[in-house]
């Protein structure tokens, strides 16, 4: 008997990934590929589609053939997804009318801006668990129907369909015969109602999106049909899908409500479990779905930041500092530790808890002693302050977790994570096996596969590579927070 095994599709933000997983979790295959970010004008973020399609497909083929190769049986697959990110396209011939309009992109903040100073709010909030912002995918799907020539009038004859990356990949595997998504990455449109777990009428009046170009919502664990033959050679059923923020929190077995993790991606992500209960924040964080399992939905509170791995991709790209990541390493620990340089890397706003998509990144403190590390150190540090802001709003909103698991490419970065315990005053636990939005999605899959019974049975699984505990005097912490709130509040004072 061959080992089963799934395939885990990670199509993210900056890269495309397929990685094979055993039922231990034990990684056997790996696949990644960069695809090019657009920037038509400032704030603004594109995808081109077919590089997502082209990315993905070549990665998870890559996967499945190494894995097979090596004598075990792929039996079913995940998707995970970078959320809110919207995509249009024509139902008969698969082909985008648009680019794909990034989560991080600001063209929309007039339009939520009016919204506001309408009163809808409130409306939003309630049923959605979410702010008006550009973030989410409401508005950006209206800009695209607004903006394509006819693509309003092929919309209401029911010629498109809208989705998020996740729902354009399943129609793209199953070559056009399924529209679908999760109840997660429908969370995150703001024409999901939460409470009900349907697409609301209201919202969708509001935003102007006909329900014409909606996608079916399952269950995170559910059959999503099959893929085409010719892809993998043989029909194989996509049994998991979640937004990446979700992927990683099943990745990380938070599965009682208080578990709490974060996600350090291209941006950062604090998810919380609240159980069957959902939170209404009072701090501007986001209430939204964690998964839907059986049917019975699982909620959890989040706080954004836009910006965390991208600063260090900044560092490396555009004001070339750095050649590769994995220099920070060595870079942070040569700076002058009592160097008061600060970033805030507000490059396509400011996300929880500040909202505020005007703001653009600022320095402060640069003297002539300044050189790279002290910037590459507070670009670091910067990652763990937008941390230790989200836990306090959490705080205030009546949750303090004492142990953060963490995962995402920069928390292999020693002296980053031990920053991070040190400022949040918790202990944080990084896991044995760090990728684990892919391996949230694995589970999914593996879940409606039969190849584990429970979440108890996942829940197994999960291991601690290394735990960190905070090092530093409260009063030192203190000051250092009360600096970063003063560089915050400068930023927004310049956006205004």
């Amino acid at each position: 008997m061959k080992q089963q095994c799934i395939l885990a599709m990670d199509q993210g933000t900056t890269s495309s990934r397929a990685i094979v997983f055993t039922k231990e979790a034990e990684i056997i295959a790996v696949a990644q590929e960069e695809f090019p970010q657009i920037y038509p004008a400032d704030g603004w973020v594109e995808h081109d589609p077919e590089a997502i399609w082209e990315t993905s497909l070549k990665t998870a083929q890559a996967a499945f053939r190494e894995a097979e190769n090596k004598g075990y049986e792929i039996i079913a697959i995940g998707i995970t997804n970078q959320r809110e990110t919207t995509t249009v396209w024509n139902r008969n011939t698969g082909k985008a009318l648009y680019n794909a309009i990034v989560w991080q992109d600001r063209r929309t903040s007039e339009t939520c801006r009016s919204l506001i100073e309408a009163g809808h709010s409130e409306t939003v909030q309630q049923k959605t668990g979410l702010l008006l912002d550009p973030y989410f995918s409401a508005t950006k799907v209206a800009w695209i129907l607004d903006h394509v020539e006819g693509a309003r009038a092929q919309a209401e004859k029911g010629d498109l369909a809208f989705g998020t990356i996740d729902s354009f990949l399943i129609s793209r595997l199953t070559d056009g015969r399924v529209h679908a998504t999760d109840a997660t990455n429908a969370s995150r449109t703001s024409l999901f109602n939460i409470e009900t777990q349907a697409w609301d009428e209201e919202l969708l009046s509001l935003f102007g999106v006909p329900a014409s170009v909606l996608p079916m919502v399952k269950d995170s664990a559910d059959n999503y049909g099959e893929t085409a033959p010719n892809i993998f050679g043989r029909p194989v059923p996509i049994l998991g899908v979640a937004g990446d923020q979700q992927a990683a929190t099943i990745g990380q077995c938070c599965f009682k409500a208080g578990d709490i993790k974060s996600t350090y991606g291209t941006g950062c992500f604090v998810m919380l479990n609240t159980g069957m209960t959902r939170i209404h924040s009072e701090n501007k964080l986001l209430s939204t779905v964690a998964y839907r399992l059986n049917g019975e939905t699982t909620y959890a509170l989040e706080g954004s930041i836009f910006i965390a791995g991208a600063a260090v991709q900044w560092l490396r790209d555009e004001v070339k500092l750095i050649s590769s990541a994995k220099e920070t390493e060595v870079l942070v620990k040569e700076a002058d530790p009592d160097s008061g340089v600060m970033l805030v890397p507000a490059f396509t706003g400011l996300g929880a808890p500040y909202w505020n998509p005007e703001a653009r990144g600022a320095m402060f403190g640069l003297t002539r002693a300044s050189g790279k590390a002290e910037i590459v150190k507070a670009t670091l540090e910067s990652v763990c302050f937008q941390t230790a802001d989200l836990l306090e709003a959490m705080a205030e909103d009546g949750v303090k977790p004492e142990v953060l698991k963490v995962d995402g490419g920069m928390v292999a970065n020693d002296w980053m994570m031990q920053n991070l315990s040190t400022l949040l005053n918790v202990s944080v636990d990084r896991p044995v096996v760090m990728e684990t939005t892919a391996l949230g999605a694995a589970y999914l899959a593996g879940l409606q596969a039969g190849l584990y019974h429970s979440i108890e049975d996942i829940s197994a699984n999960w291991q601690c590579e290394r735990g960190f505990v905070p090092e530093e005097t409260e009063n030192a912490v203190q000051e250092k927070r009360m600096r970063w709130r003063k560089a915050v509040a400068a930023t927004e004072a310049f956006s205004v």
